[in-house]
């Protein structure tokens, strides 16, 4: 038997529910992982509430979770039970204390690194790298701007930034939080909700700055683009504040505008693995992972209230 937490019609946090299901052997091909962080992230938000339509009911939730191998299915080599492993992506349904995958969707977790670290780093360390290395050209100089710089994804991208030399601005929601964000390399933190960001950016850099990574959307985006520096780039990663308003063309005068994916970005499996290796050097490195809260895989709920409020700080984990 597995503990997982579905939704059967969407709405918010408390259309969560635990329940006991018979989990399968693996067929060929999977390996059964025994799971005992999951990683909570916006996305489960996306999907718990409509945003992102489930592809049926009742609908799973979750993208990313480390555990053991318990079991492999015929076919399967390089997997073993006991080994530790971690994931993103695939079906939503990571928040399950057991789970039948395809072998090639694990990774293995080098020495010294915890399947805590990996449950809290994964998909937003995935995220940071893309960014800094896919999407924009990171270099010594250069300027970027992170909103929600205390949350799990931003205290990740502002310390990878910092180490390839570039200078950080960033937004937070208190003092407190600006802070935070200080100690993990931001250079200026900007109370997001007693300036007008886009007029503090400007004031600060001198000629806006040559990165956004905007990942609280709404309203916002429009004043997301107006930071940016000629030939500046904004990166929409997410939408915590809703969806952002149509943009006009006008907007993107002399800058651009991009929505990238990490979960489509790492369906290619030589690019998962080489982000997942230059995550785990980071981190081997020196690069700070931390977790700003714990709850049990049948709170759940609590954990999608917390990160849905704006008080969190870092990553929220569910334990199995």
């Amino acid at each position: 038997m597995a503990t997982v937490v579905q939704f059967h019609s969407p709405g918010g946090p408390e259309v969560l529910r635990a329940a006991e299901i018979a989990l399968p052997p693996p067929a060929p091909g999977e390996v059964q992982v025994r799971q005992s962080e999951i990683g909570v992230n916006f996305v489960d938000i996306y999907v718990r509430s409509g945003l992102y339509p489930a592809a049926s009911l009742p609908g799973g939730v979750g993208a990313e979770a480390a555990g053991t191998v318990a079991a492999v299915g015929e076919g399967v080599a390089g997997f073993a039970p006991g080994d530790r492993v971690a994931y993103i992506g695939g079906p939503h349904g990571s928040y399950a204390s057991a789970r039948n995958l395809p072998a090639a969707r694990l990774l293995k977790l080098p020495e010294g690194i915890s399947t805590r670290t990996a449950a809290a780093a994964l998909l937003r360390g995935m995220t940071a790298w893309m960014l800094l290395h896919r999407v924009f050209k990171a270099e010594r100089g250069r300027t970027i701007l992170i909103h929600a710089a205390a949350g799990g994804l931003g205290v990740m991208l502002t310390q990878w930034a910092k180490r390839l030399g570039l200078e950080t601005f960033g937004t937070v929601g208190s003092p407190e939080k600006a802070e935070y964000a200080r100690a993990h390399g931001l250079d200026h933190a900007i109370l997001r909700h007693q300036a007008d960001f886009a007029a503090e950016v400007t004031r600060l850099s001198g000629r806006g700055v040559d990165y956004v990574a905007d990942g609280v959307g709404g309203e916002g985006l429009l004043k997301s683009l107006a930071c940016l520096a000629p030939m500046g780039i904004c990166a929409a990663i997410g939408q915590a504040a809703g969806p952002p308003p149509p943009v006009p063309v006008s907007a993107l005068a002399g800058v651009y505008l991009t929505r990238p994916s990490v979960i489509a970005t790492v369906e290619d499996a030589a690019v998962y693995r080489a982000a997942a290796d230059a995550l785990f050097a980071e981190i081997a490195a020196g690069l700070k992972v931390e977790v700003g809260a714990e709850f049990p895989l049948a709170e759940a709920a609590r954990a999608h209230a917390l990160l849905a409020s704006g008080q969190s700080r870092g990553s929220i984990l569910l334990t199995a």
